[in-house]
C-alpha cells in the first residue's frame, strides 16, 4: 500500500498564464536570438509558486542584484543550500514536496519512483531526463574504477543497496528488500544525495564515452592523476566550482577561481514560475564578494551586503543596529536552529576509568545541569532573549514538548549538591569535592577556542560550579586535535553546539540523539562501534545508551509515520531524563541583515543548515530587488 503519492494531474489542471517579456538579463540574448523566448525554456509543466499575502509575500519585478559576503572560496557551496532546488524539498512547515520532481510515489519507504517534468532542461538547454540518473548510477556511483569506497549510507540498507532501474525516458525507480527510511530525506538536504548528473557534459570527462586522446589532453591541462578525478573535479555540483558544469538550481556561477567576487547568474531554463508564469528567479544575479570573516560584520554594517546571516552573531547586534538608517538597511532575528547554543558533552567512554564511572552516573549528570544559573547566562549574554532549556529539539520541532526543555535544566543547587552527597562525593578543607579514588574533582573540559562564546559561557559555569565542590579548568586545542583526543577517549569533558537539527520531524533520522557517530562528543566509541557494526570502537554497555540503538535500529525499517513518530518520543525522553549532554541555552538569535531593497524576506526564521538550508526553505528564488 503506497503511503504517499503525488497526483500528476494536479499540476497539469493549474492554468499558466504565458509571459511576454523576459527577465531583463535574458531579454537581449533572447532578441538576438541566441536563446529560445521564456515559453520555450520552461517545462510543459513548470512548479508553480504561489507568492501573495497569505504566504507574507508580495509578486516582485524582475532583475537586480543582491550582494553577500563570504569568507573563502570554499563558501560557494552555499549557493546550492539558499537556492535550494531539490528532487523533493521542504517548504516551510518542513512538509517535503515535489520540486525538480514533477512528482514520485513512495511504496512504504521501500520502493520510490519518480517522475520527471516533460520538457525540463539543464541551464546551458540540454534535456533533464531518466538518462542522467542512469549515467549517475551505473557510470559514477557503482563503476569501479570511479573508487568511491562505496554508496552514501542513504542508499544502503544493511549493506546493500537498491536496485535501479529506467522505466521510461521521465521515470526512474529505485527499490529496497526493506524500507529505507533515510532517502527521501537525503535527497532534500541542505546537502543533497547526488543521484542524477549533467550526463551530457560529464561524458566527455569519462573513459566510457570521451575520445582518448581528447581526454587525456584534459587530465594533463587539469594536472590530475588520471580521468577518474578529471571527472570528480569536473562534476562536484555542490561546491558550484566549475563555471561550466550545467546546473538545475536558480543561479549558476560565472567566475573562475581563484576570485574576490563570484558573480552567480539566473539559470535560463529553471523550473520554477510564480502564479502569474514569470519564471523565477526574480534576481537576475547574486554577487559574493570575499573577505575576512572577521571583517564580514563590520563590512556589513557599513551597507556592502544586501543579505547576511553567515559570519554574524548576536554580539554583533547593536553594532549592525546602529548602522540601519544610516545604510538602509534593517536587521532581523532569526532563531539559531540548534539543538543548543552551548551544550557540555561528558565523555561516556574516556580512558580515564574514575570520571568513566561518575560520567556514567545518570546522577552526577544531572547534579552538573542543575547547578548552572541559566537564566544568569541568558541576561549576560543574550539580553534575555534566549530560552533556557536542556539541549533537545527546539519548540518550531513537531516533536517538542516542553517537559524536554525543563529536564534537570532549572537551577537548583540545593538538589545538586544533594545528589552528589549522594553519590558519596565529599569535600576537602578547600570544599573541592573528591573523586571515589581520592583525587579532587578538577574538571577539565575542552573546546576547540573558535567560538567567544562557548568562553563567555564556560566563565559563568564556572562560577557556578564552584559552589557545588566541582573546580572547572579549560582547555583549548586547534579543532582537528580536539576532535581526535575525543575520539581517542582522551578528554574527560567537552563544549560544542547542540545537535544540528533542533527541529525535526518525526521523518527526519534520530541519529544524533543515538551513538551512531564516532565523532560524537559524549560516546565516541559507541558511536563507532555502532557505524562500524562492531569492527572498531567499543561495546555499547550502557542499558540507556542501548536502548537508543536499539530505538534507532527499529526506526530504520519503521514503514509508517506513527511509528516513527512514537520511536522520536521514546528517544527524546530517554534523552532528557539520562542528561547525556548538557544544553545551556536553546532558541538563541542571530541578526540576518536585509536591504531595504530586498523584498520576500521573512522578518522571522530558523537559521539552520539541515533542514532549513538557512534561506534555502524561504525561497531564496522569490526574494526581490527594488
Amino acid at each position: 500500500m503506497k503511503i504517499f503519492a503525488v497526483l500528476l494531474a494536479l499540476l497539469a489542471m493549474l492554468s499558466i498564464p504565458a509571459r511576454a517579456d523576459e527577465a531583463p538579463l535574458l531579454a537581449e540574448l533572447v532578441k538576438a536570438g541566441t536563446l529560445p523566448p521564456e515559453a520555450e525554456r520552461l517545462p510543459k509543466e513548470p512548479r508553480v509558486m504561489t507568492i501573495d499575502e497569505a504566504t507574507g509575500r508580495t509578486v516582485g519585478k524582475r532583475g537586480g542584484t543582491i550582494r553577500t559576503l563570504m569568507s573563502e572560496q570554499g563558501d560557494l557551496r552555499l549557493m546550492t543550500v539558499y537556492g535550494y532546488a531539490r528532487l523533493v524539498a521542504y517548504n516551510r512547515s518542513i512538509e517535503m514536496e515535489p520540486d525538480i520532481l514533477l512528482g514520485y510515489e513512495n511504496d512504504k519507504n521501500r520502493v520510490f519512483t519518480f517522475h520527471l517534468r516533460p520538457g525540463h532542461k539543464w541551464s546551458d538547454g540540454t534535456p533533464f531526463t531518466a538518462e542522467d540518473f542512469r549515467y549517475q548510477w551505473e557510470d559514477i556511483l557503482t563503476d569501479k574504477d570511479m573508487e568511491r569506497g562505496g554508496l552514501d549510507s542513504a542508499l544502503l540498507v544493511n549493506g546493500k543497496g537498491p536496485k535501479f532501474e529506467v522505466i521510461d525516458d521521465l521515470t526512474v525507480r529505485y527499490t529496497w528488500e526493506e524500507p529505507n527510511p533515510l532517502f527521501l530525506p537525503a535527497l532534500a538536504s541542505a546537502r543533497p544525495l547526488d543521484i542524477y548528473s549533467a550526463s551530457a557534459y560529464l561524458k566527455q570527462f569519462h573513459a566510457k564515452y570521451a575520445d582518448p586522446d581528447k581526454l587525456a589532453a584534459e587530465v594533463a591541462k587539469e594536472r590530475v592523476k588520471d580521468w577518474t578525478r578529471l571527472n570528480i573535479r569536473k562534476s562536484r555540483s555542490y561546491r558550484f566550482e566549475n563555471p561550466d558544469l550545467p546546473t538545475l538550481q536558480p543561479w549558476q556561477n560565472k567566475t573562475y577561481s581563484p576570485a574576490n567576487r563570484y558573480v552567480f547568474e539566473r539559470n535560463p531554463y529553471y523550473h520554477r514560475v510564480d502564479q502569474n508564469g514569470a519564471q523565477l528567479p526574480y534576481v537576475d544575479q547574486i554577487v559574493i564578494n570575499i573577505a575576512e570573516s572577521s571583517i564580514i560584520p563590520a563590512k556589513t554594517g557599513s551597507g556592502e551586503s544586501d543579505l547576511q546571516e553567515r559570519y554574524l552573531s548576536f554580539a554583533d547586534y547593536t553594532f549592525l543596529k546602529e548602522g540601519e538608517k544610516r545604510n538602509n538597511y534593517t536587521v532581523r532575528l532569526w532563531t539559531v536552529g540548534k539543538g543548543a547554543a552551548v551544550a557540555l558533552y561528558p565523555n561516556l567512554n574516556t580512558n580515564d576509568a574514575g570520571w568513566r564511572a561518575l560520567f556514567r552516573d545518570a546522577r552526577f549528570r544531572r547534579a552538573l545541569s542543575l547547578g548552572i544559573d541559566r537564566t544568569q547566562i541568558n541576561q549576560v549574554l543574550f539580553m534575555g532573549l534566549a530560552k533556557e532549556g536542556a539541549s533537545t529539539v527546539l519548540p518550531g520541532s513537531p516533536l517538542f514538548r516542553d517537559e524536554l526543555g525543563s529536564a534537570y535544566a532549572e537551577y537548583d543547587p540545593e538538589k545538586a549538591n544533594a545528589l552528589l552527597d549522594e553519590i558519596g562525593l565529599k569535600r576537602n578543607a578547600a570544599g573541592i569535592r573528591l573523586m571515589p579514588d581520592g583525587r579532587p574533582l578538577d574538571l577539565i573540559i575542552e573546546s576547540t577556542g573558535e567560538s567567544s562564546l562557548e568562553a563567555d559561557v564556560l566563565e559563568l559555569v564556572t562560577s557556578d560550579w564552584a559552589d557545588l565542590g566541582v573546580k572547572l579548568l579549560t582547555r583549548t586545542s586547534q579543532r582537528d586535535i580536539f576532535r581526535s583526543r575525543v575520539a581517542a577517549g582522551e578528554t574527560n569533558m567537552s563544549v560544542w553546539a547542540g545537535v544540528d537539527n533542533g527541529a525535526p520531524t518525526a521523518d527526519f533520522s534520530p541519529q544524533e540523539f543515538v551513538p551512531t557517530d564516532p565523532y560524537q562528543l559524549q560516546w565516541p566509541m559507541w558511536g563507532t562501534y555502532v557505524s562500524t557494526q562492531g569492527d572498531a570502537g567499543q561495546k555499547v554497555d550502557d542499558p540507556a545508551a542501548q536502548k537508543l540503538v536499539d530505538l534507532y535500529k527499529q526506526w530504520l525499517v519503521s514503514e509508517d509515520i506513527e511509528t516513527r513518530k512514537k520511536i522520536w518520543e521514546e528517544i527524546l525522553d530517554i534523552h532528557a531524563d539520562q542528561v547525556f549532554s548538557i544544553g545551556i541555552v536553546t532558541a538563541t538569535l542571530v541578526p540576518v541583515v536585509v536591504s531595504n531593497k530586498l523584498h520576500n524576506v521573512p522578518a522571522e526564521g530558523i537559521s539552520s543548515f539541515d533542514p532549513y538550508g538557512y534561506f534555502g526553505v524561504y525561497e531564496m528564488d522569490a526574494f526581490w530587488m527594488d
